[in-house]
């Protein structure tokens, strides 16, 4: 699977970067390593904008990928904020924040079934699949 990203730092105050393609479990690291980089780039206090505009699907490992760099950029004062975001992938960002997650689903695979059938249903698209972890 493919994710392409692109990082632009006007200030040290603020970067931004571009997402397109999925971030899964196939690609979670990839987007892990570009953020480290880029991250140390931005001022403590400063903000990271995340622009989901090209992303077109979001499984649980991308979702813990974002938990941690919202982590990491709240440690230094600083904000993360998304930008953009497809209707599936938004729809991926409520139901995230209004189930506790955990207590529903018996393991990954199975969150990664219902967060891919509730992309599916918002798309149309049957060829969003989830990958395995």
């Amino acid at each position: 699977m493919i994710l392409n990203l692109r990082s632009e730092s006007p200030t040290p105050k603020r970067s931004t970067v571009w997402l397109d393609g999925r971030l899964d479990a196939e690609t979670y690291s990839q987007f892990d390593e570009a953020v480290r980089d880029v991250t140390p780039m931005v001022d403590n206090g400063g903000t990271l904008v995340l622009d989901l505009s090209g992303l077109e699907y979001i499984s649980s490992a991308g979702l813990r990928s974002l938990a941690q760099l919202r982590k990491a950029m709240h440690d230094r004062d600083g904000r993360t904020l998304l930008l953009n975001p497809q209707p599936q992938v938004r729809k991926v960002f409520d139901i995230v924040k209004a189930v506790p997650v955990a207590e529903v689903f018996a393991d990954i695979a199975e969150l990664d079934q219902y967060l891919d059938l509730m992309q599916r249903q918002v798309t149309g698209r049957t060829d969003l699949q989830p990958t395995s972890e």
